[in-house]
């Protein structure tokens, strides 16, 4: 696509006001980093920092029995939780593929608002909207809503000095207004530190970005783009739709078999990931360490010896650790643990590596 085609959010001239770099992400245009990503991500670790991603999508199922319809088609169980929390679930095939994961809050039984991947929102609505029946209504809310992220040691000063609300349990979300207007804000992220998504109406986007910017500022920290949210999600070994899942990779193979409801009596999927989990998965997600200078990219082989035993989803350098990392499906045959050395083909030079369980950092979302 070209930059003329590519979506933007609400706050687009606010990121070139801000001076970022941008690129292509799930068909969006994204602010990529301010004032370099290895600045932004140690925010993020020793501050705070702020993140736009209101491409992220937004949808609402609605009517009687909303609640329990969709917990017939997503993985993990919304019994779990109760009005006022959010989940990590997944959206998949008969087959057991991931069409996409996402955030679901609990809103009440006759409503479940979804936050899915920009790219895959309207393969989940469609879904959803083709199994739906009784009432049950399900809309795209894709450009009713902003998502700003704010992340780090400092980000619940931040809520505070604007006045919302900070005190909540990891996954817990409550209905705020900030200046006449309305906020939702959850206590999650993608970053492995302390913190929180606000979604404001895509309307009020800007005077919350930039009151939040003000803040974020005065609490030592900055904006951070996609950039520090890949490098802070790597070194926490969370999944990216697309590297990590995918219809052809299963959530047992990406090590999200947590994030599924086993004893409910029905989701998509299910029957294909009973038998995989009865059979074991072909292959896992782990962690690789560079041991060698080197940074690591998607799509590299991993060897033990010459035997070829993986490759890599995702790779990067990363700012905390100094090193390069990377996560990687590995046969699960190959009977590699953590502690095992393999190399990494790295455009024909072999990079040992150190095979790790993620996280790489330790992770202090509470």
């Amino acid at each position: 696509m070209t930059d003329t085609e590519l979506l933007r959010g609400p706050i687009d001239a606010v990121h070139t006001e801000l001076g970022a770099t941008f690129a292509p992400f799930g068909g969006w245009r994204m602010p990529v980093s301010y004032a370099g990503t290895v600045r932004e991500h140690t925010a993020v670790r020793e501050t705070v920092g702020l993140f736009d991603v209101s491409h992220l999508g937004k949808a609402t199922v609605r009517g009687p029995g909303a609640a329990e319809f969709v917990n017939g088609a997503f993985t993990n169980d919304l019994d779990r939780i109760r009005p006022g929390r959010a989940q990590y679930t997944l959206c998949c095939t008969e087959e057991g593929g991931v069409v996409d994961d996402l955030i679901a809050y609990f809103v009440g039984p006759d409503e479940i608002f979804l936050v899915p991947n920009a790219a895959n929102t309207a393969a989940v609505v469609s879904r959803l909207r083709t199994a739906s029946s009784g009432g049950v209504t399900v809309t795209d809310d894709h450009r009713a809503y902003a998502v700003f992220a704010v992340q780090g040691p400092r980000s619940a000063a931040v809520l505070e000095s604007l006045g919302l609300p900070a005190d909540l349990g990891y996954m817990a979300f409550a209905d705020a207004e900030w200046r006449g207007r309305e906020v939702r804000v959850c206590r999650t992220g993608y970053t492995g530190e302390h913190g929180y998504e606000l979604l404001p109406r895509w309307d009020d986007a800007e005077p919350v970005f930039r009151a939040l910017l003000d803040a974020v500022r005065a609490a030592g920290g900055q904006p951070a783009g996609l950039g520090a949210r890949d490098t802070l999600r790597t070194e926490m070994g969370y999944p990216l739709h697309g590297h990590e899942l995918g219809l052809d990779i299963s959530p047992l193979r990406a090590r999200c078999g947590w994030a599924v409801g086993w004893a409910k009596p029905r989701f998509w999927g299910k029957a294909a990931l009973e038998r995989e989990k009865a059979a074991g998965p072909a292959q896992t997600l782990l962690g690789l360490r560079a041991i060698d200078r080197g940074v690591l990219r998607r799509g590299q082989r991993v060897l033990r010896g010459d035997e070829v035993v993986g490759e890599t989803t995702s790779g990067t350098f990363s700012p905390t650790l100094e090193r390069g990392i990377a996560l990687a499906l590995l046969d699960t045959a190959a009977g590699l643990e953590p502690g095992a050395e393999v190399t990494a083909d790295v455009r024909g030079r072999r990079l040992r590596c150190a095979v790790v369980r993620p996280p790489f950092v330790d992770a202090r979302p509470a």
